[in-house]
């Protein structure tokens, strides 16, 4: 049991660990990440039970609409909702690439709880494979979502809707085009390694971008406080 949850544990743990030392500015309290992941966590019960009780209710009967449609937007609404609520105004989301982290946090941490669920209920042989696909993808669901919210954060007023409204709608498509090439059954392998490979590019691209600016940031606070 011990080694089945270590498996489980160690793919979200690896992949934040990367992120989070790319920070090269200041560390971000890990006390407030902790507290980010635990609400990832917490949140994959709630989104587990509300796909529950619309499967038994049979509320989506068209496969395509239930897995691909239904649950992209809802595991993401989530992870949305709970940056919104908890992170976005928090004192200590101090720059662009924090938010980054706090998605990629979310976002692991509703990852790693469904990880250990789906290893405990069908074992590790599938470890190597969920580590490559679902749990990295979500880390880079989260990455590309904390991006535009480091962005919504510090931008001018006339675009923080904006820029709100791609945190949630970026991951979506991207989760929305994920789930889509794992419902076509018998093309789903040749059409998932480029999809992939595109979106690491696209999230890593994303980690570029959001420590670009917030070096900038900080050089220009640098220079006001020598003033």
């Amino acid at each position: 049991m011990f080694i089945l949850f270590t498996v489980a544990i160690a793919p979200g743990l690896a992949l934040f660990s990367y992120f989070y030392l790319r920070k090269q500015i200041a560390k971000e309290p890990s006390l407030t990440l902790f507290h980010t992941f635990i609400y990832g966590a917490i949140m994959t019960f709630p989104i587990m039970f509300i796909q529950h009780v619309f499967e038994e209710e049979n509320i989506f009967s068209h496969f395509f609409i239930r897995n691909v449609i239904f649950t992209s937007g809802l595991e993401e609404f989530f992870k949305w909702l709970i940056l919104l609520l908890a992170i976005y105004r928090h004192v200590e989301f101090e720059d662009a690439y924090d938010g980054i982290l706090y998605g990629a946090s979310v976002s692991l941490g509703f990852a790693t709880v469904e990880n250990i669920i789906y290893l405990l209920t069908f074992g590790a042989d599938t470890a190597f494979l969920r580590a490559l696909l679902p749990v990295s993808s979500h880390a880079l669901f989260g990455v590309v979502m904390g991006y535009y919210f480091g962005r919504a954060k510090f931008a001018v007023e006339s675009n923080i809707n904006m820029y709100l409204f791609l945190a949630f709608l970026a991951p979506y498509s991207l989760h929305f085009i994920y789930n889509g090439i794992l419902a076509v059954d018998n093309l789903w392998l040749y059409l998932i390694i480029p999809f992939m490979l595109f979106l690491w590019w696209f999230g890593l691209t994303r980690v570029k971008y959001a420590h670009t600016f917030a070096m900038q940031q900080f050089r220009r606070k640098a220079r006001t406080n020598t003033k």
